[in-house]
């Protein structure tokens, strides 16, 4: 049994996009950064190496698909990948779309600035184009 409960903090600080196989799929609710997480639907996992091998496999192979995703949207100067999870121990992992011209650049965007959050017509506006470039691969759920 599967008994997967999303961390507080990432429901509180996210929208949700939809579902792959394996994870679930949000953007964070800061319109300074694209900024896309994916967290495997697996419970009681904090670091990659806990999950079972096909698990890992499919998070890299979701991860690629969202990568591609967000820079056929997005056209970053560079797409950054990451699982940091100090502050959220639930295994995630960070798509984050940077440009030069963004308030962080060139450092990271953890605790720099306080958030900017989408307005009702700009969140439903991301959420579409990402639905539509992931459409193929999500999970009706």
């Amino acid at each position: 049994m599967n008994s997967f409960q999303l961390h507080h903090r990432l429901e509180q600080d996210c929208l949700p996009v939809g579902h792959f196989a394996l994870s679930k799929i949000l953007l964070i609710n800061d319109k300074q950064y694209p900024w896309v997480i994916l967290v495997p639907r697996r419970p009681d996992i904090t670091e990659i190496y806990q999950l079972a091998p096909d698990d890992r496999q499919q998070l890299l192979d979701e991860s690629c698909l969202l990568a591609q995703a967000l820079v056929s949207i997005y056209r970053p100067d560079k797409l950054n990948i990451a699982a940091i999870g100090n502050l959220v121990p639930q295994l995630h992992l960070h798509h984050v779309v940077r440009y030069r011209s963004d308030i962080a650049w060139p450092g990271p965007v953890w605790g720099k600035f306080a958030s900017c959050a989408y307005n009702e017509q700009e969140a439903e506006f991301e959420l579409s184009r990402l639905r539509e470039h992931l459409q193929d691969h999500l999970l009706n759920r």
